[in-house]
């Protein structure tokens, strides 16, 4: 919808006058600009910028084939990407359909038309675009606050700010969170906005170093400390002297090093493997782990004053599948990430992909959602990235997009109400947002069981 508040306009390209004015009669409740030929319509995209395109393939001056529809429909897209078209086209003519489909067109429908399906899939199709024009106002202020940070979930953004209070103190924190929900990320902004962002940010992973090597790794060697030691050699800590040493998977760490590593914290003086020499380092240390370090410490797997050394401050990370409006926003993000890098002429996602990104779980999350999308960007061979190339898969093996249109509809509604709900101060301000009145929006939340928090 535009700017969201406005009553959606829906743009008609049809030739048939019997048509045309019937569904100009049917959509009273939309704005409706209508046209019967290829240069009316792409005047009409220019000025009224409608969000959906109702568009007959077969347009004069040739209505019984197919050119000059298809070059209406690259014509539009050319001038808004960001536009929706519905084909309309007859059941014998699933071929023309599906181009228009790899040109760029959003969805076709058969003619005769049915209203009621037709009612189910502007409304489908205005809830993605409103989820678009959401996402895009929002893209240039996602992660200006954190270098490198991607967020638009209230809980992600007060972290954020907690980030920037921190980062330029000396406090010791550990990010806590599941695994793949960006610690790793957070820590490197932790890192830049401090007074060493000059300096080096040195990673180290506790959990994929061999307990015979760690303890060589992090605190380096001197030569013939042990068999191949040929030469002295500095580890991890000592690299990131007057920088920030970044410890992940800290709770992996072996009980014996835990001692060493805590000494380490206390005087900020090393001693290489082999070596008598202390070593002075000053450095920021930032941990990570997706354990409960505190339960483990209970249980004697952790040590309980380790513990308290590196959790000055702790940092609960939620987990993707948590975050309000970030899955399309990452998705789109690392798309245009992967497209750049591979040079690669993907325009968008399909409607079906969305739903299906908003839908599934990621329970491996943000890692899981840029490997995806790494390898379905590379798969992809049309303009738009479908559902197919992401390879979402429910919990019982079924494709995510296996749900009815009486479905699809539920989840898009409760899904934009709940949004709408979380971006305004009431419920008047909410149903102006979705172009519904009070009472509607009402009904529907009583209809899907959402509360108002």
């Amino acid at each position: 919808m535009e700017d969201n508040l406005d009553t959606p306009v829906i743009l008609i390209v049809e030739d048939d006058q019997g048509l045309q004015s019937q569904l100009c009669w049917h959509f009273d409740q939309y704005e409706i600009i209508a046209v019967d030929n290829r240069s009316a319509a792409v005047a009409a995209i220019k000025q009224y910028k409608p969000s959906i395109v109702l568009q007959d393939l077969g347009l004069p001056p040739e209505p019984d084939g197919v050119t000059e529809g298809m070059l209406c429909i690259e014509e539009i897209l050319n001038i808004d990407p960001n536009c929706k078209i519905l084909v309309m086209t007859g059941r014998s003519e699933q071929e023309n359909a599906l181009k228009a489909i790899s040109l760029g067109a959003h969805d076709f429908f058969h003619k005769p038309v049915n209203t009621d399906t037709l009612d189910l899939i502007i409304e489908r199709t205005l809830r993605v675009h409103q989820l678009e024009e959401h996402n895009r106002k929002v893209e240039s202020q996602y992660s200006d606050c954190l270098l490198g940070v991607i967020t638009t979930d209230p809980k992600m953004l007060e972290i954020c700010g907690l980030i920037e209070k921190l980062a330029p103190t000396e406090i010791t924190c550990t990010l806590l969170g599941e695994s793949g929900v960006g610690k790793e990320v957070l820590a490197k902004a932790l890192h830049n906005h401090s007074q060493r962002k000059n300096d080096r940010f040195m990673a180290i992973n506790c959990a994929s170093i061999p307990e015979n090597l760690i303890e060589s790794e992090l605190f380096g060697y001197e030569k013939g400390a042990f068999s191949g030691a040929a030469k002295r050699t500095a580890g991890k800590i000592e690299t990131a002297n007057k920088g920030t040493l970044f410890l992940d998977e800290i709770g992996d760490m072996p009980l014996n090093l835990q001692a060493k590593l805590l000494r380490f914290l206390q005087e900020r003086v090393i001693e290489r493997v082999g070596g008598t020499t202390e070593i002075e380092i000053d450095t920021r240390v930032i941990c990570a782990t997706n354990k409960d370090l505190k339960a483990m410490s209970a249980e004697g797997l952790f040590r309980e004053d380790l513990y308290y050394r590196i959790c000055e401050m702790e940092i609960n990370i939620p987990p993707l599948r948590e975050r309000i409006g970030d899955k399309a926003l990452l998705a789109k993000f690392f798309l245009k990430k992967y497209c750049e890098a591979n040079n690669l002429q993907i325009k968008g996602f399909t409607s079906d992909a969305l739903l299906a990104i908003e839908q599934y779980e990621w329970p491996g999350n943000v890692r899981e959602m840029e490997n995806r999308l790494k390898t379905a960007s590379i798969m992809c061979n049309n303009k738009y990235l479908g559902a197919d190339e992401l390879n979402l898969q429910t919990p019982d093996g079924e494709s995510e997009l296996a749900i009815s249109l009486k479905d699809t509809r539920k989840q898009a509604e409760s899904s934009a109400i709940t949004r709408a709900l979380s971006m305004t101060e009431n419920i008047s301000a909410a149903a102006k947002l979705l172009g519904v009145s009070r009472p509607t929006l009402y009904d529907l939340m009583k209809k899907y069981e959402i509360t108002q928090d």
